[in-house]
């Protein structure tokens, strides 16, 4: 059986990786191939309550490592019970968010460092990385616009950051995609909906049957 594909879509707050995530499902599904839909934190029973942990917080919410911890024990869940089975199974998989946010929010935002957030990753999740990541980036005052639409005065507990914390994941996002060209896709997010799917899907031809 031929093996599937793993896209993950990152980018900071209000880049529209939701949206096009979910574009992509239905132009490969629309091309015979079938594609599952998936998040993180998230993606399984077991995630979705971690994630409920993290976005809402009890108390005081979490330091830098329990933070980190919590979105591996997700991770490494989501991996085993739903990524790695469909890959193996032919399927293509399109997640919303994957490492690469653990090391832009924990590792670098939250200072927790690159090696930390990694060696995690490989304990829980044995290290799997997307066949391809696609980074969407866009100009500040337009994402300022998004999430204004998207939240209106509230957000969760991580969403709702202060602007430095933000910057900070931002230029990392930017930072992985320049030290390894050849595992991620920058997309520039400006502009309208159809304009970057149509971005996405050139990344993209090289993986595509």
């Amino acid at each position: 059986m031929t093996r599937g594909k793993f896209i993950a879509f990152e980018g900071g707050e209000g880049m529209g990786k939701s949206t096009q995530a979910r574009l992509l499902c239905d132009a490969l599904e629309q091309r015979g191939i079938e594609a599952e839909l998936t998040r993180e934190p998230g993606g399984t029973p077991g995630a979705e309550a971690i994630r409920e942990l993290l976005l809402h917080p009890p108390g005081e919410g979490w330091g830098a490592q329990a933070e980190a911890l919590l979105f591996a024990a997700a991770r490494a869940d989501h991996v085993a019970r739903l990524i790695r089975p469909a890959v193996e199974a032919g399927r293509w998989v399109v997640c919303d968010r994957f490492l690469d946010s653990s090391r832009a929010y924990q590792g670098s935002a939250g200072e927790l460092g690159d090696e930390q957030v990694r060696t995690l990753h490989a304990i829980g999740s044995g290290g799997l990385l997307p066949d391809l990541t696609i980074v969407i980036g866009a100009d500040g005052d337009e994402v300022s616009a998004r999430l204004r639409a998207r939240d209106g005065d509230t957000s969760d507990a991580i969403g709702g950051r202060d602007e430095t914390y933000h910057r900070s994941v931002n230029e990392a996002f930017e930072r992985f995609a320049e030290e390894e060209p050849e595992r991620f896709a920058r997309i520039d997010g400006t502009g309208s909906i159809e304009g970057v799917h149509a971005r996405i899907m050139t990344a993209l031809a090289g993986l595509l049957p």
